[in-house]
């Protein structure tokens, strides 16, 4: 079964109170656009295979906001190192969601190594994220939304799989289809800027 993208991504954002967004490049940037535009959201351009990495270090800087990467399979493929180093980190305040459609969307639809066999979930396990986890039903992508919607520092009492004391990871297994273009600022230095004042006050624009 294959979920619809732009519904999924709605779902986990849907009342997602002060939870901060990191967004790949492409798609999973519409997507979360489209959920409603905000100034603690940060969409990506560019820098394809980052996503994870700018999650971690916002994890790590924001130990106590819950942070959400939400990737495409093509990005993550290319980042698969940034998993390792999660694992070791463990910040349990941070989630990684990969939209799978098994396709390189920007590029042509050509099928990625996701198409072939190559499971993320188990990569992620592999590396030591405990909570790695495939969804494939909307039954299952509600649960992962109420993890994400556990209170931090830790999920103790989660149940239905919560994670407590580290980083979750999620392959969301999505139909191909492409959806109309909703566009985050094209400004990546706005983007940033606005992301840090929100974050960290008025006073923010102005530190270098």
């Amino acid at each position: 079964m294959r979920l619809d993208r732009r519904e999924a991504v709605r779902t986990l954002l849907e009342n997602r109170g002060d939870l901060l967004v990191v967004a790949g490049l492409g798609a999973p940037a519409w997507d979360v656009t489209a959920a409603g535009d905000t100034p603690v959201n940060l969409p990506l351009w560019g820098g394809m295979g980052g996503a994870a990495m700018v999650g971690l270090g916002l994890a790590l800087a924001q130990p106590t906001r819950r942070v959400l990467v939400l990737t495409g399979d093509g990005e993550m493929l290319m980042g698969l190192g940034a998993l390792a180093t999660v694992a070791i980190t463990r910040p349990s305040n941070l989630a990684i969601v990969v939209l799978d459609n098994e396709r390189y969307g920007e590029t042509g639809s050509q099928e990625t190594a996701t198409a072939h066999g190559v499971d993320l979930a188990a990569i992620a396990r592999g590396c030591g994220i405990a909570d790695a986890r495939t969804v494939t039903t909307t039954a299952e992508l509600q649960t992962l939304r109420a993890v994400l919607a556990f209170p931090l520092p830790s999920r103790e009492g989660a149940g239905e799989g919560g994670s407590a004391t580290g980083p979750l990871f999620a392959t969301v297994k999505i139909d191909p289809a492409n959806h109309p273009l909703v566009l985050p600022p094209r400004d990546g230095a706005h983007l940033l800027a606005r992301f840090r004042e929100a974050l960290l006050g008025p006073a923010a624009h102005h530190q270098t």
